[in-house]
């Protein structure tokens, strides 16, 4: 794996990806290494990889190459998807045990609702509000990123109690996965969406907010910007 992906970097798209993926000083992706991958070019080579072991998938997640990493979360989706059921426990615990590699946005938003989501259907989700009050940024965005799944079957609860959990988070990331979900449910039930902001807009971020109310009638959007609802 590790050899066909290093034939498909660019210098240039590595250069462009750690600026986009703030990998300088003091950046949430600090010290991150990229190949200069697309994602489409990630994505076009997964099914190559049908029933790669378990074992070396986890052992690309562990690379300190970006698009590794990314890559081995793409499997890990396959496989869980294609899974029987003991091979998606598997998947999962895998997934949980090394989550400190599932460290970036879109490393967390190509696989928390594909993978963490699905496996909570049928039992707890506490697991959800432990990460939602991590001090781990990507745990806090892999626990709201995951209810996108529920999002997708009309089941809101989840993501509105975390998103309330998480609407003082004080890093932007956040902000913006929180408004996101929002949207997603005003996309599905206005109402509900709402709702929450009736109660929480006022003190949200603004980043949040904005992201919340995005495809909102102008009038309406500038309303609740003005604080005028």
């Amino acid at each position: 794996m590790r050899s066909a992906l290093r034939e498909l970097g660019d210098a240039w798209i590595a250069e462009h990806s750690s600026r986009f993926f703030k990998a300088g000083p003091g950046e949430y992706g600090e010290g991150d290494r990229f190949l200069g991958i697309r994602v489409p070019v990630l994505r076009s080579n997964v099914k190559k990889f049908r029933g790669a072991p378990l074992r070396g998938i986890i052992a690309l997640l562990k690379s300190g190459w970006h698009e590794e990493r990314l890559f081995a979360v793409l499997l890990l989706v396959q496989e869980y998807q294609c899974g029987s059921i003991d091979e998606r426990d598997a998947i999962y615990a895998a997934y949980m045990v090394h989550r400190q590699y599932v460290n970036n946005w879109d490393i967390v938003d190509s696989s928390a609702h594909l993978i963490v989501g699905p496996h909570l259907d049928a039992t707890s989700r506490d697991v959800l509000y432990v990460l939602a009050k991590s001090e781990s940024l990507w745990d806090r965005r892999i626990a709201m990123m995951s209810t996108y799944h529920f999002i997708r079957q009309q089941d809101f609860e989840d993501a509105l109690r975390i998103a309330q959990l998480l609407r003082d988070d004080e890093h932007d990331l956040i902000h913006k996965i929180v408004g996101w979900m929002l949207r997603e449910i005003g996309n599905r039930d206005l109402a509900a969406e709402e709702r929450f902001l009736q109660r929480h807009y006022k003190k949200m971020p603004r980043t949040m907010l904005r992201y919340a109310i995005e495809k909102f009638p102008e009038a309406r959007r500038k309303a609740y910007l003005h604080a005028k609802v």
